[in-house]
């Protein structure tokens, strides 16, 4: 069964690393999960990373190991009930996953249960592709395609064009989502800071108080409220 968190943020203003999302991880984990693979390739210190992400899932109740010090990477991934998926850069993170030869094992795991968490960079490479991410193209993986955990595209820490500064005159993110959509065709799920998307098998959620907007080819923007049936919403265009 296909068990996906996909997380804009993973910290709020003024809050602790995965605090804001921590009730909607240990719901999703539900009590059979004891032990996360944490998947740090997204930044350069990795040991760092690690130590950050191990702390707070400890804090939660959870063991916590670290991929990159695995040395039968696929090995790691096929027998973990879980994962989380820091953010940072999506191109360095899924060049890694590439380079390795891991993305093929993260979507036959998922395929066979496991659990699989990420937040920003790592919502970003569950979908179809990596098009869609707000980073800078520090390196370049041999394809923009993703683990395509699901088949849409996300664009996380979502901003409203309303909420820019005054005296904004850079591109609103609605504006790089039409030019997306002038040279492809599949639609995107924006997730504002503090949404996150739920997804068992066919059934796909907004969780979080901020919710999102779905934006497809040739049709206005649609809001995604928290509750929302994104599945439904997806159908329907």
């Amino acid at each position: 069964m296909r068990q996906a968190l996909l997380i804009s943020n993973s910290t709020q203003p003024g809050g602790q690393y995965l605090e804001h999302c921590r009730d909607n991880m240990k719901n999703f984990l539900g009590d059979g999960t004891k032990r996360i693979m944490f998947v740090p390739f997204a930044l350069a210190d990795r040991d760092a990373y690690f130590a950050k992400a191990k702390a707070a899932f400890n804090d939660m109740g959870y063991d916590c190991f670290s991929l990159h010090n695995e040395q039968d990477k696929k090995a790691a991934i096929m027998g973990a009930q879980a994962c989380f998926v820091g953010g940072g850069n999506t191109f360095r993170l899924l060049k890694t996953l590439y380079d390795l030869d891991l993305v093929q094992s993260f979507r036959d795991s998922v395929r066979n249960g496991m659990k699989y968490m990420g937040a920003s960079a790592g919502s970003n490479i569950a979908t179809a592709s990596i098009h869609t991410t707000n980073d800078m193209p520090i390196v370049l993986p041999p394809t923009f395609d993703a683990l395509q955990i699901v088949p849409f595209n996300v664009n996380a820490h979502f901003l409203d064009a309303d909420k820019h500064p005054k005296g904004f005159n850079g591109e609103t993110r609605e504006t790089r989502l039409a030019e997306f959509h002038e040279e492809n065709s599949n639609p995107v799920v924006a997730l504002r800071e503090g949404a996150m998307l739920r997804v068992d098998e066919s059934a796909i959620t907004i969780l979080g108080p901020t919710g999102g907007k779905l934006f497809a080819k040739g049709k206005e923007a649609v809001e995604l409220g928290p509750g929302t049936d994104v599945a439904a919403a997806l159908a329907a265009i």
